[in-house]
């Protein structure tokens, strides 16, 4: 027989949690949940209110240790003193901000017109960082959709602003495309879905081979654009060629 918690027992628990450092709170309800949190998932459905600026904070005091542990002093250095703030609040609220809050949401109208024609959206600005460095990717993204009658139209910002949420991650390219693709085919239900991406890779160019004139361009394609090379080719050939 289970017997209901007191009030007490309440607030013992909560007295325990109480010096529980947030990030701890929100991984435990994301593994209990069984929930997979890599560096480019969307975790925001397990950040409850007020928990985001807590992270910040425990972000700060790690990121203070980090550049301790580089032997910078931040007690002195004018400089640096208040570097820490500033990365934390870069981190969880501009170039990963797409991990911790809800996605955009879309206005969507039905394909009253029966648009079955090809519609390509971009250059969209693309600004994300690598998983293995943290070093920005920037690039440009190509969008392409062949809608049906059942497609569900939506504004063209919204395709930037989805771009965004998914970039706002630490990812790599090709999943990242990826992954923008899934969301956009579940938002439109469209008959044919392309994208391409083309980047720079500061993980290349400020470290390692240091090699400044290479980008990575991929492309992933969906539905009729990956069955008919017509449409395929029309599509290529209608993005921008620089030079």
């Amino acid at each position: 027989m289970l017997i209901p918690a007191q009030p007490e027992d309440r607030s013992a628990v909560a007295a325990s949690d109480e010096g529980t450092p947030v990030s701890v709170k929100i991984r435990e309800r994301l593994k209990a949940a069984r929930h997979r949190f890599h560096a480019n998932d969307n975790i925001a459905e397990f950040i409850e209110p007020g928990e985001l600026e807590a992270l910040l904070d425990e972000v700060e005091v790690k990121m203070r240790d980090v550049l301790h542990s580089l032997v910078i002093d931040i007690d002195s250095d004018h400089n640096t003193g208040n570097t820490a703030r500033r990365v934390a609040k870069m981190y969880l609220n501009e170039v990963f901000r797409g991990r911790y809050v809800h996605g955009p949401s879309l206005t969507e109208f039905p394909n009253a017109e029966r648009l079955n024609e090809l519609m390509i959206v971009g250059p969209i600005t693309v600004r994300s960082a690598c998983s293995h460095h943290f070093c920005p990717i920037m690039g440009k993204l190509w969008i392409g959709v062949m809608p049906n009658e059942h497609t569900n139209v939506i504004g063209l910002s919204k395709y930037a602003r989805l771009a965004e949420w998914v970039m706002g991650r630490p990812q790599i390219q090709e999943e990242a495309v990826v992954q923008l693709a899934d969301l956009i085919q579940e938002k439109t239900q469209p008959d044919g879905l392309a994208l391409v991406m083309e980047a720079e890779h500061f993980c290349m160019q400020w470290r390692g081979v240091k090699e400044t004139d290479s980008k990575m361009i991929n492309s992933v394609m969906r539905g009729v654009f990956l069955k008919d090379p017509n449409l395929r080719r029309e599509f290529l050939a209608l993005l921008p060629r620089k030079g």
